[in-house]
């Protein structure tokens, strides 16, 4: 019986690897092993995972491990944001703002980050935020742009907390409690609090 356990034990390991590993991909990747996180992420793409086509966007998109390549970053975030990752759709929205490997789009890029921010992407409430207080890709709002960071704040950024701050002095008290109705509907909506 020990022995069938560990058949089983070292059929079911190798099973494992063979399909990739996105733990895996992002600890090498994070070691400066780029090798084997490249290994990990392709493995992972042969059966469509969005978590290793987010990995191997990331690779083009910061030229580590491969030669960057914008156009393969897009390509890959695009196909991990159709499956829902809100990495990839943050990713993919700063590409679309910044016009890299697609044609600048900030209307595009504004959609994006508000996808990856209802499903808690730490940066999108941030790169969202700047967008409405600046007005690009949206009209400029300064109470969109408060509650965008007052949420982001929420989840521990300290650059949209600094940019809450910013953002206030240019506000009324009525525009400020505005807000912060705001962001308590958006908690109810997309937390649940």
């Amino acid at each position: 019986m020990l022995l069938w356990g560990g058949i089983f034990l070292i059929y079911s390991t190798n099973h494992v690897l063979a399909f990739g590993n996105y733990e895996n991909g992002i600890a090498a990747f994070e070691e400066g092993d780029y090798k084997t996180a490249l290994r990990e992420f392709k493995l992972l793409i042969k059966k469509k995972d969005a978590r290793g086509e987010y990995g191997l966007g990331l690779m083009y998109d910061l030229g580590l491990g491969v030669q960057m390549d914008f156009k393969e970053a897009v390509k890959w975030y695009r196909l991990s944001a159709n499956q829902g990752n809100a990495d990839a759709q943050n990713n993919l929205a700063t590409m679309y703002a910044e016009g890299e490997g697609v044609e600048r789009n900030a209307n595009k890029a504004a959609k994006l980050y508000e996808k990856a921010a209802q499903q808690g992407n730490f940066d999108a409430f941030n790169n969202l935020g700047t967008m409405y207080l600046r007005g690009i890709g949206v009209a400029r709002d300064y109470i969109k742009a408060y509650m965008w960071f007052h949420l982001g704040e929420m989840k521990g950024d300290r650059a949209a907390k600094s940019n809450k701050i910013f953002v206030e002095k240019k506000m009324g008290p009525e525009e400020v409690i505005k807000a912060n109705k705001m962001v308590g509907e958006w908690m109810k909506r997309y937390v649940g609090l």
